[in-house]
């Protein structure tokens, strides 16, 4: 019970923001996804402005089922937009279609923080599956699997580190080209503004919770060292 407490304790800001995160996005999302935008652009369309905008025609826009299950391929180089984005002219759907096109214009490009996650992601996937075991094998056996199985737990952290330039930068590419290209009128965007900013704190919720649990391990193991 005592370590569980200090688990909960350390882990407290963590949950916390978690936790409000989810709830602003939420909230955004249901509150916006009801509101029509002025021009009556759906989230295709807006997608597909966003990539005009840049110059991109090789980009593939496919509806996908589910709520919220929006994402930019890049190995496939298709933007899929959910049940509530693909074919709605809602202010969230707009803003939504407009940060997923924001990542397909990340990948033409060639946005470094987005080339160093998609090079990282694959083998992160794996070391972070194997970094538990390690850690839990290594608590009754030697301490070296531990550090072995935190550095391998390091690359998960980094992932999620990454990802905040990235979410962040689709984000202020989606805002801006909606501003620029007049998608929405003024307080229709102060609305995509602040779902896109909602958004976003989930990622920040998701590093702090990473970063915070590798430090605790950190504390863990050089607690056992002094004992």
């Amino acid at each position: 019970m005592y370590y569980d407490l200090n688990y909960l304790i350390f882990m407290l800001p963590a949950i916390i923001l978690s936790v409000w995160a989810q709830y602003k996005v939420k909230s955004a999302y249901n509150k916006y996804s009801k509101i029509p935008n002025s021009r009556g652009l759906t989230g295709e369309s807006a997608a597909r402005a966003v990539l005009s905008a840049h110059g991109i025609a090789n980009v593939k826009i496919e509806h996908i089922s589910g709520s919220l299950t929006d994402h930019f391929s890049p190995s496939e180089n298709i933007i899929r937009l959910s049940d509530g984005v693909y074919g709605h002219a809602s202010i969230a759907a707009v803003c939504i279609a407009a940060h997923e096109a924001g990542h397909a214009v990340q990948h033409a490009e060639g946005y470094v923080p987005n080339k160093i996650r998609s090079s990282i992601i694959p083998v992160a996937s794996i070391t972070s599956k194997l970094s538990t075991p390690l850690i839990l094998a290594g608590f009754f056996l030697s301490d070296t699997l531990i550090w072995v199985g935190i550095a391998l737990y390091s690359l998960a952290v980094l992932v999620y580190l990454v990802t905040l330039p990235v979410e962040f930068d689709a984000s202020r590419r989606a805002l801006a080209t909606i501003k620029s290209t007049y998608m929405l009128d003024e307080q229709e965007y102060s609305g995509a503004k602040k779902v896109l900013t909602a958004a976003a704190m989930t990622y920040v919720a998701s590093a702090l919770t990473a970063l915070i649990q590798f430090l605790r391990l950190l504390l863990i193991v050089s607690g056992r060292r002094r004992d």
